[in-house]
């Protein structure tokens, strides 16, 4: 029996600005029109240009360098985004937040103009200094609020209250307000500690990348390759959308994002082919989500764990492109599985792109190519490798014609950027006092000590807590502060229970993504039901279902590092590959209650424990789960067999 769904009615179009606008923060920017346009385009554009000339030719004090690219952050932060949503008076700014504008800026400049004398000074710091350093983090965190949103700042402020009425030792209030700032601003272990500096010598590089990329055309090229590739089977554009979001993935790092740039396309289609809207906003927005776990740029938070881990940034690459494949292969299998189960088709033949035209376009795809190679090969540093692709997709974009790029839009590019940055290098920011409060009360230590003796000797115990601290923490947090905390607190439990350093960043880097799918906060799946007009929460719970393999993998690479190719041979790669794929796709058919054919529910209860056996490392356990799975294909083949056979005798 296959089970069918009415056709839904055409949508009307959906405004995608009013999307981005409700759940993504950053796109809530000021309005500007005319001169005031082109002299903030050009500002944001000088910001990119002075950030690649320092990142890239400047041997500068690390604190000039980072003192002036925060100065710069707060000054377009307040310049681009306004302080409340709503609508905006064309070309205004009010006069308070000129004032925090000027204030900002100047505290961390005032840092840069006297990095050296403040450096020797020790701990000897006049009022009027601390003065600065709370006006200075004040109006970061307003910027913050403003572009990322208002849950960091409560994480944040939560941990600053502990420091300053428990966490710090000093007798007096003024003298614990006066450690903290001289800590969090003056210090390396606050604002300008590691996520600020990674996003100002990487991060922005990439993003810059990225913008420059996007105006290539290269997102419709992707959307074209995938429809050309399985746009034709049953199912097609959900499947579509999964490739296509693992393509776009190599290049944007942002859930939101993804999900409304190419579910626009693909949401309203897999709805006429059949699929119900939750169905296929949940699939975009899953597919979508694993865009900051695609090679080879990921998201930002992966340049921060290459620094924290102390590895090559092409180390983090290779180790993650067995765990994105397989998580965009679960997502491909359910899609697949649900497809079935409806009895849907693919794409018509005129809806499926020529092959002719698109080889013709490929040529688009060498600035990743490049990318890749200087990557891959080390023969260039991160930002040189970025520097370097942006040339590249440059000389790409002035090869063609039907999207020439322009001097124009070399500069609107750089600046797309700095405003790009805005949002990741506040959150960095953040994230740094967050974790500089953790380092100077102690607290890190303390969280271990609880959840190691939590867990005992049980590594799957503290993989759990673990998970569960970092999900409930992402709900609102962005990806990389999620990551800098989980980072400073949780991976150090994990390595001391004896999981390998880079597998302990990678697990709290996963289940730190996997926030924007899991209800109650779940940004990118409320994105696509917004533009599928679905309901949000039953679209929020489809895409954790989708993304099954996002909850799957981490443990399978934490227990079995093997996965991350860490000192493995082929074959144990293999082994544990073909393990992990039999072992997903027992899972997605337990939770789609479909195979081959409509499973009851305890065939369902098989094929999950057969699969969740088969994703736990160990010989026993792989052949209980092949056993038990093996039962449930043999069971199902028979069931479609006879199913067959009756329609036969029926007709």
């Amino acid at each position: 029996m296959q089970f069918r769904r009415k056709e839904p009615e055409v949508q009307e179009p959906m405004d995608l600005d009013s999307v981005m606008k409700k759940y993504d923060q950053e796109s809530n920017t000021r309005i500007w029109e005319g001169k005031p346009k082109i002299a903030v385009t050009c500002i944001l554009a000088v910001f990119s240009l002075f950030c690649l000339y320092v990142t890239l030719f400047a041997s500068w004090l690390e604190e000039w360098r980072l003192t002036s690219f925060v100065a710069g952050i707060v000054l377009l932060g307040f310049l681009v985004y306004p302080a409340r949503k709503g609508v905006q008076r064309v070309n205004h700014i009010p006069w308070y937040d000129i004032v925090m504008m000027v204030a900002g800026t100047g505290a961390f400049l005032y840092f840069t103009f006297n990095a050296m004398d403040i450096i020797q000074q020790g701990s000897r710091f006049a009022w009027y200094q601390i003065l600065i350093g709370i006006v200075g983090i004040a109006c970061l965190a307003e910027v913050c609020r403003r572009s990322v949103g208002l849950p960091i700042l409560v994480v944040a402020g939560c941990f600053l209250v502990y420091a300053l009425i428990w966490g710090l030792s000093n007798p007096t209030f003024t003298g614990r307000v006066n450690y903290a700032v001289r800590y969090l601003f003056y210090s390396k272990e606050g604002v300008l500690s590691t996520p600020i500096n990674v996003c100002s010598k990487f991060i922005i590089v990439f993003i810059i990348f990225g913008a420059f990329l996007e105006r290539t055309g290269i997102a419709d090229l992707f959307m074209d390759i995938a429809n050309a590739l399985v746009g034709r089977f049953s199912g097609g554009p959900a499947k579509a959308a999964v490739v296509c979001s693992a393509f776009e993935g190599m290049v944007s790092g942002s859930s939101v994002a993804n999900t409304v740039g190419s579910g626009s396309v693909t949401i309203p289609l897999m709805k006429k082919t059949g699929y119900s809207p939750e169905f296929a906003a949940a699939a975009e927005a899953s597919a979508s989500t694993g865009g900051q776990i695609m090679p080879p740029i990921l998201g930002a938070a992966a340049f921060l764990m290459a620094d924290y881990v102390g590895v090559p940034y092409s180390t983090i690459v290779k180790c993650a492109i067995l765990p994105a494949i397989l998580y965009f292969g679960g997502v491909f299998i359910s899609v697949h599985l649900e497809a079935k189960k409806l009895g849907l088709r693919g794409l018509s033949a005129e809806q499926i792109p020529a092959v002719k035209p698109l080889l013709k376009k490929l040529y688009l795809l060498l600035p990743l190519i490049v990318l890749f190679y200087l990557i891959g090969s080390s023969k260039a540093s991160i930002q040189y490798a970025a520097a370097i692709a942006i040339l590249a997709a440059i000389a790409v974009g002035l090869c063609n014609r039907d999207n020439r790029i322009t001097l124009r839009r070399i500069v609107q590019a750089l600046a797309a950027g700095a405003q790009g940055t805005i949002s990741v290098a506040a959150a960095c920011g953040i994230a740094g006092i967050i974790a500089g409060t953790i380092t100077m009360t102690g607290l890190a230590n303390m969280v271990v000590n609880l959840i190691v003796s939590l867990a005992g000797n049980q590594v799957i115990i503290a993989l759990v807590l673990t998970m569960v601290c970092c999900i409930i923490l992402g709900m609102g947090v962005p990806t990389t502060a999620n990551y800098c905390i989980m980072a400073a607190t949780c991976a150090p439990i994990l390595i001391r229970m004896g999981v390998p350093t880079i597998a302990a960043h990678f697990f709290v880097f996963y289940f730190g993504i996997v926030a924007d799918l899991t209800p109650p906060v779940a940004l990118a799946a409320y994105a696509g039901a917004a533009i599928g007009q679905a309901n949000p929460m039953k679209t929020a719970i489809t895409a954790t279902k989708l993304a099954i393999a996002a909850f799957i993998v981490p443990y399978i690479f934490a227990l079995n590092p093997s996965l991350l190719l860490m000192d493995t041979t082929v074959w144990e790669v293999i082994s544990i590959c073909v393990t992990s794929v039999v072992g997903i796709v027992g899972v997605s058919a337990a939770l789609e209650g479909w195979l081959a054919a409509a499973m009851p529910w305890y065939l369902r209860v098989i094929s999950a424990v057969g699969g969740l056996l088969l994703i736990y490392p160990g010989t026993a356990t792989d052949l209980i789960g092949i056993v038990l799975v093996g039962v449930v294909v043999l069971v199902q083949a028979v069931k479609k067999r006879t199913s067959s056979q009756r329609l036969c005798v029926d007709a």
